[in-house]
């Protein structure tokens, strides 16, 4: 009761941090009892934690009692199962290494041990509340698709590939993908011979969808707040249908045609961990494969039109891309946790 009257009175402060290849991104959203009051980024370059991190963070959590901070995970050692029987999982995945939790009593997601671990001492001066899985970041951002469709959902983001498949809110198959692994000599040959001229940039349509505004304890990863909860959250924002196409400015095209090669060839490199990823969903049987036709991406990077023209042409995708912040909705489900 006491600590409930507490938060009346103080704000509440949200720190969100994402780590990429080479920068970590913090993002902060300051609350009173009505709402949020204000909100500040800020980008610093590198991706291990520094002192101007700390003094950073610093200045909020001196501010007010109440704060929490929450990261996305970035382990390679990451994954989801289609099962959450203990009995079951193994047949999946050897979770001797890894920490794991059951998502809405269906699915399941993991992380490694010895990351978890190192986050948290690279943290400690701080505190870390909540860890999320890009699966469950994924799952809500695409929660009305995942809920009442057959589709392929993927997260792009600087150097992972975050994969699943749902069948109206069944997860058939999950994969974290690091893309700096080597590709096969045969995909690498593909590589080379690729002419940027071959792709009219011209001719291609981009279907931009709206942004959604959008975790487990380090002590102990399996006991976080249930995350059934949150799914009984109704939708906190409206986003536009999928299968509405937007006209392309000016200004894409301006900057898809000004695109470098190297550009094209990572956007070439992810399609084909993407394709790898669907073979095997479809081959090992360890899986319920259903034959895929739509795919919903979720672009944390601003990848080319490259990417999609692969999909569709090479997989006979249709492929529906909506532009996500990750620290955004990072904070959006911590906010939805301690609603």
């Amino acid at each position: 009761m006491f600590n409930k009257l507490s938060e009346f009175f103080y704000l509440k402060a949200f720190i969100n941090i994402i780590i990429t290849a080479s920068k970590t991104i913090i993002y902060t959203e300051v609350l009173n009892n009505k709402g949020v009051v204000s909100s500040y980024e800020e980008t610093f370059q590198t991706k291990y934690f520094s002192l101007d991190m700390l003094s950073y963070i610093e200045y909020f959590t001196k501010e007010t009692p109440f704060f929490y901070v929450a990261i996305l995970d970035n382990s390679i050692s990451q994954g989801c199962i289609p099962v959450c029987s203990k009995n079951e999982i193994a047949y999946f995945h050897d979770m001797s290494t890894s920490e794991y939790k059951c998502f809405d009593k269906k699915w399941t997601y993991y992380t490694s041990t010895n990351h978890l671990y190192e986050i948290e001492k690279s943290y400690e001066k701080v505190g870390l509340d909540f860890i999320y899985s890009p699966f469950v970041v994924l799952h809500f951002f695409f929660k009305d698709k995942i809920n009442s469709s057959l589709a392929l959902f993927i997260l792009i983001e600087e150097e992972a590939i975050s994969l699943s498949v749902f069948n109206k809110s069944e997860l058939l198959y999950g994969e974290y993908i690091d893309i700096n692994i080597e590709l096969p000599s045969e995909e690498l040959l593909l590589l080379d011979d690729l002419e940027v001229d071959e792709i009219n940039i011209h001719e291609e349509e981009t279907i931009d969808l709206d942004d959604l505004d959008s975790i487990d304890e380090i002590d102990d990863f399996g006991d976080i707040a249930d995350l059934d909860s949150i799914e009984e959250i109704e939708e906190f924002a409206e986003s536009k249908d999928v299968e509405e196409e937007l006209a392309e400015t000016e200004e894409e095209m301006e900057h898809a045609l000004e695109e470098e090669p190297d550009g094209l060839n990572e956007d070439y490199q992810r399609f084909v961990l993407i394709q790898s990823a669907i073979n095997e969903f479809y081959k090992n049987e360890k899986f319920t494969s259903e034959f895929i036709e739509n795919t919903y991406i979720a672009d944390a990077i601003g990848v080319s039109r490259d990417l999609k023209k692969y999909l569709e042409e090479e997989m006979f995708l249709n492929v529906y891309v909506r532009h996500i912040n990750l620290a955004h909705e990072v904070c959006s489900l911590a906010k939805m946790e301690l609603a």
